[in-house]
């Protein structure tokens, strides 16, 4: 993520990552009945979004892949923080409301 974010992009981007952490969470939490596998993933995806190697380079050469990964982990601004961050807490909730709803007794699928 680069470039500096207005006001109504920060908290358009924050509700985007939230909403769609949460749905993707509670859609998979409920197909595979698990409650926290899309919280645990989440640090996996965030490397996805913000590293610039590929895959593969974590095998063939990791040492590059891993400071690369590192120098983008600390060029991230506050901004981009802030919306990982809530797409993260988008994710806990969907477990929170997988675990609710089952405790209830309700069975999805």
């Amino acid at each position: 993520m680069s470039g500096a974010l207005s006001i109504p992009q920060l908290i358009l981007s924050i509700l985007l990552f939230a909403v769609l952490f949460f749905g993707i969470g509670f859609i998979v939490n409920m197909l595979l009945k698990t409650t926290w596998l899309i919280a645990i993933l989440y640090p996996f995806f965030i490397i996805l979004i913000i590293d610039h190697v590929s895959i593969w380079d974590y095998f063939t050469n990791t040492s590059y892949a891993f400071s690369d990964l590192w120098i983008s982990f600390i060029n991230l601004k506050i901004s981009d923080i802030v919306v990982l961050a809530m797409g993260l807490v988008g994710a806990i909730i969907a477990g929170i409301t997988i675990r609710t709803l089952r405790k209830k007794g309700y069975q999805m699928f």
